[in-house]
Parts: C-alpha cells; sequence; structure tokens
C-alpha cells in the first residue's frame, strides 16, 4: 500500500508532467479550478488547484475532503502512484470504478485530453 509521502511524491511528478506538456493537454490543465484527491485506502485527502498548467496541492487532511472542490478524485494511493508512473491507464481506471472523477460538465469536456 502506497504512503502518503508516495502519494504527495505521485501528485507533485504528475503536477510536473502537466507544467511541461504540450497542445490539448497543457490547454486542458490550463483551468483555474480548486481540486480534492481522496485516498480512499489511507481516508486522506489531499486539497489544492489546477492552475497555470499544474496542480499545487495546498493542503493535506485526514478524512474525506470537507470543502466540495470543482474537481473531485477518489482513488487508492496505488493507483495513484501506478498511473503517474505509467502502469495504469486513466481511462481505463475510471471506467472500471477504481478511480472517481467528479467535475462540472464543461469541465469534464475539457479535461477529456488528459484521460
Amino acid at each position: 500500500m502506497a504512503t502518503i509521502e508516495e502519494c504527495r511524491s505521485a501528485l507533485d511528478r504528475l503536477s510536473a508532467n502537466l507544467r511541461h506538456a504540450n497542445g490539448e493537454v497543457r490547454s486542458a490543465a490550463a483551468l483555474d479550478r480548486t481540486l480534492s484527491c481522496h485516498i480512499t485506502d489511507l481516508d486522506s485527502t489531499f486539497t489544492g488547484r489546477l492552475v497555470g498548467g499544474r496542480i499545487e496541492v495546498l493542503g493535506h487532511l485526514d478524512g474525506p475532503p470537507r470543502e466540495r472542490a470543482e474537481i473531485r478524485l477518489a482513488m487508492a494511493g496505488d493507483d495513484l502512484v501506478a498511473m503517474v508512473d505509467g502502469e495504469l491507464n486513466f481511462a481505463r481506471a475510471w471506467a472500471s470504478g477504481r478511480v472517481r472523477l467528479e467535475a462540472g460538465f464543461r469541465d469534464l469536456l475539457r479535461l477529456r485530453s488528459l484521460l
């Protein structure tokens, strides 16, 4: 099972990947939205913003998110690490229910290029 530190590191690597992306991915990541990532097996949540083409982690708290972010992710820590490492396809994990993504319809349309 991934640790909190490994999950935080994965989010930092994902942010770096988004910051260096080109084309549609860069455009999709250019949203300015609040973001939460609930690590279900650790019952822990990272909160932050998707801004300027990167993820800015602002906090960490025990339990589920306390406030409703505009983009909400939920998954096991191992799945987060595997996706960032390229070992797990986000679209397949989302379709199978291993990853939950909730956002407004317009945001989902823009984020689809990240999937």
